[in-house]
């Protein structure tokens, strides 16, 4: 990399990982009523990036991979942040919004590979308490880097039916991992799910997989197409790696935690583990569960005392009946927390995850 295009990356990075960051901070403290209060904590991160834009220009054909990385991932940060800056003004305003964030995912793919060769990108996709943990940033740095692990897509990827995966870089067949099975929302998809949890399987080892339903949602009522869809990924994954097979977790946000629900307690549930977040969830589900299925299953259940669609009660009555009928119930409650997914507890789920079995 010649003088000026090192230059260049140095002054384009901090202000993308800044936007990036910022992005990440509207994702997670989205809400109707607390919009503008949200977007002035933010600040205007893209004003930065902007700036700089310009030097991802005319860059060495031998560069050019890195050079479309950040400049795919620079062009997704600043158009969510435009969408952002007009969303109250649209007719759906919250739509837009949620709309707008789905800017973030792909630019979080784009710039991924970047990771590898880059140190700042390397410590951006871990665990913000562990970006300064020398020994795992080295043992990225020298990781094997075998062709089936980092971010992988099986079918179209974001299709219907189909899923993507994440594996550490460090896999080592000799050492099985965990695996979270992620559901995304309901207006959401696998491919664009699946960052809401690379920071910290990347950090505390685990690997990924991020289904997208067969259907417009999960398969919450009616004929159930998706948990043999689900099955046929865990066999796929079982497969290819290592895989701890205590430590299976379905976990999933709104109609996808509504969903590890209906899957997951049923008698033939190959999972381990279950871990919904922002889901709904009726008296129902417990009391017709198969009793030798529930007792002692160990379920996470993470819900905000904000949300604006599923009221939290409903957590509580989940947290209460569950507990009940004999599973090992762990809730959390947050108040600062709406209808988003909190990010935030995904390394203390993995613990727990690796704490119970």
């Amino acid at each position: 990399m010649d003088e000026k295009t090192l230059d260049d990356v140095v002054a384009v990075l901090p202000p993308l990982l800044q936007a990036l960051d910022r992005l990440g901070f509207v994702s997670r403290y989205l809400d109707p009523a607390q919009f503008d209060r949200v977007m002035d904590a933010v600040g205007e991160p893209e004003t930065a990036l902007a700036a700089e834009r310009h030097r991802l220009e005319g860059w060495p054909a031998e560069l050019a991979d890195v050079q479309t990385a950040l400049a795919t991932a620079s062009d997704a940060a600043l158009s969510a942040f435009a969408a952002l800056r007009v969303a109250p003004l649209a007719e759906d305003g919250l739509m837009a919004s949620f709309r707008a964030l789905r800017e973030l995912p792909r630019a979080l793919e784009a710039i991924y590979p970047l990771a590898e060769g880059l140190p700042p990108v390397s410590r951006f996709f871990l665990d913000p308490a562990h970006r300064g943990d020398e020994a795992l940033v080295q043992r990225l740095a020298h990781a094997p880097g075998l062709a089936d692990t980092g971010v992988l897509h099986f079918g179209e990827p974001g299709s219907r039916g189909g899923f993507s995966v994440y594996v550490p870089e460090y896999y080592d067949p000799a050492e099985p991992l965990p695996v979270v099975f992620a559901l995304h929302g309901g207006s959401g998809n696998g491919r664009g799910f699946l960052w809401s949890w690379v920071r910290e399987a990347r950090t505390f080892g685990a690997i990924v997989v991020a289904p997208t339903a067969v259907g417009r949602t999960w398969a919450i009522q009616g004929q159930d197409a998706d948990s043999p869809n689900l099955a046929r990924m865990l066999a796929a994954v079982r497969e290819q790696w290592q895989v701890d097979e205590r430590r299976l977790l379905l976990s999933g946000m709104s109609d996808g935690g509504t969903f590890a629900y209906v899957s997951g307690l049923e008698p033939g549930s190959p999972f381990t583990h279950l871990a919904p977040a922002a889901a709904a969830f009726h008296p129902m589900m417990a009391a017709y569960a198969d009793k030798a299925r529930i007792t002692g299953l160990p379920i996470h259940i993470a819900h905000g005392v904000r949300d604006w669609m599923f009221p939290v009660d409903m957590a509580r009555e989940a947290a209460d009946a569950l507990a009940r009928a004999g599973a090992e119930v762990t809730y959390r409650e947050l108040d600062d927390l709406s209808h988003t997914y909190p990010r935030e507890l995904n390394g203390p789920i993995l613990e727990w995850l690796k704490a119970t079995s």
